[in-house]
């Protein structure tokens, strides 16, 4: 790959990697397995962050325990799916 103004992809940091860098198809499902945790996690620190520099109402307090639910459903939903997928390949 090259790029058409080299010196500004020099001066921005960007750096040109081999392919065999690139991450395998398997990581790419692993990743995709594990989005809907991401974006759990995603979320409640975005609540977390806005309740940063402010007193928590009783909304606040209901976004932040749905969104920790997000998070706890996601992580089950990820190790049922995966624990279903190991007894499969056994």
């Amino acid at each position: 790959m090259t790029h058409i103004f080299p010196d500004l992809a020099q001066a921005a940091g960007s750096v040109l990697l081999p392919a065999d860098l690139e991450p395998a198809d398997a990581e790419l499902d692993v990743i995709e397995q594990e989005m809907p945790l991401i974006l759990a996690e995603v979320g409640l620190l975005d609540v977390q962050i806005a309740l940063l520099d402010q007193r928590p109402t009783g909304v606040d307090r209901q976004r932040l325990r749905r969104a920790s639910r997000r998070v706890l459903d996601a992580r089950r939903d990820l190790a049922t799916r995966r624990t279903a997928g190991g007894s499969e390949a056994a």
